[in-house]
């Protein structure tokens, strides 16, 4: 059982390992982002692959949370000796899940935006990430020894908060040391709880999706003059990419927010609604739904071909160089023919009609609990059925001009 102590420390000792190799990969290895291990590891099958694993089964991260492995058992060599835990600083309450909402629009900035700009052919290098994953190891435990690990991890850690929100859609939930069944979709309700920083996190969520379908579509040309005025001003042209790519990054996060924000306006006028802002946080766990269905529907065909390439050859030779071939399999390549760009188009579809109709369900069960009339109740939840339809239909138009 994936909470019995043995199996968490098997399941932590994994993770650290994996997180070492990709930082050793990042510096020992080749700089091309597409033979090193390092990119692949960090930013496809983990960033991608644990979303889904959480939406299938439920919250498995915190099993293999490699910061958690390496201060769980300092935590609990500190009792063995002191005979006391260990004394934290109270978390400011107004901080809430800010951290977390922050890191991961710096994390997702990095991919986008930094690699953009770093010289490198393809995405950010390597060693870039390995430098930017231990001055991320090194935030993370220094806030554990702050704040407590539990606290910490519940609303700092962008890992653990971030993957922690897709697992509120899955079936299974640790309550204490058990594991629990419990409705699908039903553990989002209670995620956002109030908790400042929430809402910001899902928002972003959605919003830098976008930005990475939009940035190659229907941003593209925007993002080309705006970087031309900026070259026009002195700046350059590193500095002009970024500059550019970050305005429009933040643009559609703003587009994602605005959008929310006005079907939270239309449910203010229905009689009995509450004030705007206990709207605001009360419907946000609605686009939990919406957020995986953005990630799966953008990002699936890229993880169905990097995770070939994951588990052959840069299993096989995580450092690039061309001088390991640990399992026999280092000189295959990517099937680029094993799955047809029909089907990746139905998944994507799929994902998101499926992701909407879930935001609905969602949106409705909390409504009911609003306006106790179910008229009225269905009636306000006219305006959260046009931000979903906004949302499909600008889902749908941004993987049409990006497939085309």
């Amino acid at each position: 059982m994936i909470t019995s102590l043995p199996v968490r420390i098997i399941c932590g000792a994994l993770g650290l390992f994996l997180l070492g190799v990709a930082i050793y990969s990042g510096f020992e290895g080749t700089e091309a982002p597409d033979r090193n291990v390092t990119l692949t590891l960090l930013f496809v099958t983990a960033w991608l692959g644990f979303p889904v694993l959480e939406v299938l089964i439920g919250n498995l991260f915190p099993a293999f949370n490699p910061w958690n492995a390496v201060a769980a058992p300092v935590g609990w060599a500190w009792r063995k000796v002191t005979g006391a835990a260990p004394r934290h600083l109270q978390y400011p309450a107004s901080l809430g899940r800010w951290p977390a909402a922050i890191a991961l629009f710096l994390f997702v900035w990095m991919e986008l935006v930094y690699g953009e700009g770093s010289g490198v052919a393809v995405g950010v290098s390597p060693e870039s990430v390995a430098q930017a994953a231990v001055f991320y190891s090194i935030y993370t435990l220094v806030m554990v020894g702050l704040f407590g690990r539990e606290t910490w991890f519940r609303n700092g850690e962008v890992f653990s908060v971030y993957f922690g929100m897709f697992g509120t859609l899955g079936k299974f939930e640790v309550r204490g040391r058990e594991l629990g069944i419990r409705r699908f979709l039903s553990g989002a309700s209670s995620w956002v709880a109030g908790i400042h920083g929430s809402v910001a996190l899902v928002i972003c969520s959605i919003g830098t999706t976008t930005f990475d379908g939009a940035s190659e579509g229907v941003f593209k040309n925007g993002i080309q003059w705006l970087i031309d005025r900026c070259a026009d001003i002195g700046l350059n042209p590193t500095a002009s990419v970024r500059t550019s790519m970050t305005i429009f990054m933040l643009l559609s996060i703003a587009i994602v927010a605005l959008v929310y924000l006005a079907g939270v306006r239309g449910m203010s006028t229905v009689p009995g609604a509450p004030d705007r802002w206990t709207l605001w946080r009360t419907f946000a766990h609605a686009l939990i739904p919406i957020a995986f269905a953005y990630l799966l529907a953008h990002y699936f065909s890229l993880f169905f071909f990097q995770e070939q390439a994951q588990f052959t050859y840069l299993l096989s030779d995580p450092l690039g160089t061309g001088t390991t071939d640990l399992f026999g399999t280092a000189s295959y390549g990517v099937d680029y023919n094993a799955i047809s760009n029909q089907l990746v188009w139905y998944v994507q579809v799929g994902a998101l009609v499926c992701g909407h109709v879930a935001g609905l369900v969602l949106a409705h069960d909390r409504a009911i609990t609003i306006w106790k009339d179910y008229r009225i109740a269905a009636r306000s939840q006219y305006w959260m059925l046009a931000v979903m339809v906004a949302f499909t239909c600008f889902g749908l138009f941004l993987l049409s001009v990006s497939n085309q």
